[in-house]
């Protein structure tokens, strides 16, 4: 890249005639000292090149405890010292670094201590937009991988907030277009103002503490409104810079942000939760309209009285027509009508309830007659007995097994008891013969029976 000289408002004074020496002639009686010298050079360089443009690579950048940026313009030819005083870098669009192809703007100055010269500069610009595309492009990406965009991490905007939070600079056009689009919409809403570079090297850092302040605030915003008016892609890099961005995605509180003109799209822009196209739209973005609604109360409120006017008319025809009907024509007439349905309905009562004592007493005698002809007492009187082992009397015996001879008995009869003991118990078989079961006397276990025994 070749260093050129865009631009001289001032035409170079007329040259003075130069007269080489000879090898006669001698030094002067007085010859000029170096600051003699000097002080022409940096009279005719300064007011020569007292307003120039010139392009070139930055390089040796150096920033000074004091504010101030010293660097170096350079191109394949040769190299420019430049300067750029602490308050004019707190104002320029960009902020150089080293590397970047930049135009600028400045005067040329002399430095007689040092007998050199350098570049005073003014204005700085990126040379062209592609070197500043591309590094949004490359930004944009790495931010866009870690999700910092994403539209899940967006955050509804309250419908009234009662606090604003406005991040902006207190000076420039934005703070007016917004203050006033909401003041015409929507006076419910108390707007903090926390003031802020929006251009300029070190207003990102500016913007990202500033929206820290904004969320300290005490009772906290609902909403915080970010905005700055137009301007070219340089004047609206701070916008652009990772410290703001990442700023926005970590702050709780909503964001809406307006900067610059409709066309203009900036990593703040898609980082906060809403994207407003400029200022003023930052300001409809945040606030309800106002006259549309109380327009749409006025509008509930009409529609409210009309249905309690069709309510109290539909009241009013029903009270007429239950004054009309009979229950109020001749109210005892409804008791009399209600004492003969009671009196109806206790009779009909009453009868069922008789009916159903009789079916009771009916089913009662004939259960109690099947429980009196299967009652074992009836059966003795018949002539029937029961018989138990004596050492187990109410027990009834249903086998001959386990009676041997001697065991006792008891045998219940209608009209009372007889104990007896046995003497021979037969078992009936196939057929109905008997056989002897057991002869064998009480205690006799084990000997042969008797066989005279009867």
């Amino acid at each position: 890249m070749h260093a050129r000289r865009l631009h001289q408002s001032t035409r170079p004074p007329q040259e003075e005639s130069i007269r080489r020496p000879t090898d006669t002639d001698g030094p002067p009686d007085a010859p000029p000292s170096v600051a003699d010298l000097t002080a022409r050079i940096k009279e005719s360089v300064e007011g020569r090149f007292a307003d120039v443009w010139v392009a070139g690579e930055v390089s040796n950048l150096v920033r000074a405890s004091s504010g101030h940026v010293y660097l170096s313009l350079k191109d394949d030819a040769a190299m420019l010292r430049a300067v750029i005083w602490r308050t004019t870098a707190a104002t320029l669009a960009i902020e150089p670094a080293n590397g970047m192809a930049v135009v600028c703007h400045g005067r040329v100055e002399v430095y007689p201590p040092r007998g050199t010269y350098q570049l005073t500069i003014d204005r700085l610009h990126a040379l062209g937009t592609g070197t500043l595309e591309a590094q949004l492009r490359r930004l944009h990406a790495s931010l866009e991988a870690e999700g910092l965009f994403d539209a899940s991490r967006k955050r509804a905007i309250p419908l009234f907030p009662r606090r604003i939070a406005l991040v902006t600079s207190p000076t420039g056009a934005a703070i007016a277009d917004f203050l006033e689009t909401l003041r015409g919409r929507w006076r419910g809403s108390e707007v903090i103002v926390i003031p802020s570079r929006v251009q300029g090297a070190g207003a990102a850092d500016e913007l990202a503490a500033a929206l820290a302040t904004a969320e300290r605030l005490v009772p906290r915003p609902d909403v915080i409104a970010l905005v700055r008016g137009g301007g070219s892609l340089e004047d609206l890099w701070s916008f652009n810079e990772e410290v703001l961005v990442r700023a926005i995605s970590k702050t709780s509180v909503p964001i809406v942000a307006g900067v610059g003109h409709e066309i203009d799209v900036t990593l703040a822009d898609l980082a906060a939760d809403l994207r407003a196209l400029t200022p003023t739209d930052a300001a409809v973005k945040v606030s309800p309209d106002g006259r549309q609604l109380a327009a749409t109360i006025t509008g509930l409120g009409g529609r409210l009285a009309s249905a309690l006017a069709r309510r109290v008319d539909l009241a009013r025809e029903r009270l007429v027509r239950l004054a009309r009907s009979r229950i109020f024509a001749d109210p005892s007439r409804l008791v009399v009508e209600r004492r003969a349905r009671l009196a109806a309905d206790t009779l009909r009562l009453r009868r069922l309830g008789a009916a159903a004592v009789a079916r009771g007493h009916e089913r009662l005698a004939a259960a109690a007659g099947r429980l009196e002809a299967g009652s074992p007492v009836h059966l003795l009187a018949r002539g029937w007995s029961l018989t138990s082992r004596g050492d187990e009397p109410g027990t009834p015996l249903r086998s001959v097994a386990g009676i041997g001879p001697g065991a006792p008995l008891m045998t219940q009869l209608a009209d009372g008891r007889i104990w007896s003991t046995t003497v021979r118990t037969d078992r009936t078989i196939a057929g109905g013969a008997v056989t002897p079961h057991d002869q064998r006397p009480l205690g006799t276990e084990g000997t042969t029976p008797d066989a005279s025994a009867p």
